[in-house]
C-alpha cells in the first residue's frame, strides 16, 4: 500500500485503492492488532479523525492487555496521528518518550521507528540538524539489526532528503 515517500514532506504515497481495500478486509474487527493498522490505514488516506478514534482504541486496548511493548507502540502509532493532525509538538513529545522506553527496554526496531518518525517531525518543523540526527540513528539501528532493505533505503533517503533541505535552506 505504500510506495515512496514524498521528498518534499517525507510522508508516504499511498496507494488509496489498495489501503481502502485493505480496511474493506479488515472490517469490524477490533483486535489490538486490527485496530492498530485501521488507524495506519485511516492516517494515510486522510480520514484523521477516524484515524485517531482508531488509534485511541487501540491505545487502550493495549494498555489493558499489560503488553508494554505493545503499549508503546500503540502510543507511537497514535503519535504520528497527532503529527498527521498538525500537533507536532505533542507529537514530537510522545515520539521521543517511545524513542526513550524502547532504548531502555532494548526494543529495537520499534526504538527505531520511533526515531525516524521523530525526524519526520522536527523536518517539519524546520529543526533539520536534530531532524537528522534522528533518522541517522533509526538507520544505524536498522543496519545493526540488518532490518528489512525498504526499512533501511526509507533511512536513507531521509536522511539525505533533511541533508538537502537543510543546505537549501541554510
Amino acid at each position: 500500500m505504500i510506495t515512496p515517500f514524498d521528498p518534499e514532506t517525507l510522508r508516504e504515497i499511498v496507494d488509496e485503492n489498495a489501503a481502502l481495500a485493505r480496511l474493506s478486509e479488515l472490517g469490524d474487527s477490533r483486535s489490538t492488532a486490527a485496530l492498530g493498522e485501521k488507524a495506519e490505514l485511516y492516517r494515510q488516506l486522510g480520514r484523521l479523525d477516524e484515524a485517531l478514534q482508531a488509534a485511541e482504541q487501540c491505545f487502550r486496548l493495549a494498555h489493558f492487555t499489560g503488553d508494554r511493548e505493545q503499549l508503546t507502540r500503540a502510543r507511537l502509532r497514535r503519535a504520528i496521528v497527532f503529527q498527521y493532525r498538525g500537533d507536532l509538538e505533542r507529537a514530537l513529545a510522545e515520539m521521543a518518550s517511545c524513542r526513550a522506553s524502547s532504548r531502555i527496554e532494548s526494543w529495537d526496531a520499534l526504538e527505531a521507528t520511533a526515531a525516524q518518525h521523530e525526524g519526520t517531525v522536527l523536518f517539519e518543523l524546520g529543526r533539520y540538524e536534530e531532524a537528522k540526527d534522528s533518522v541517522a540513528h533509526a538507520l544505524d539501528i536498522r543496519q545493526r539489526t540488518e532490518a528489512p532493505r525498504d526499512q533501511i533505503e526509507a533511512s536513507r533517503f531521509a536522511v539525505e532528503v533533511i541533508m538537502r533541505r537543510s543546505l537549501k535552506n541554510g
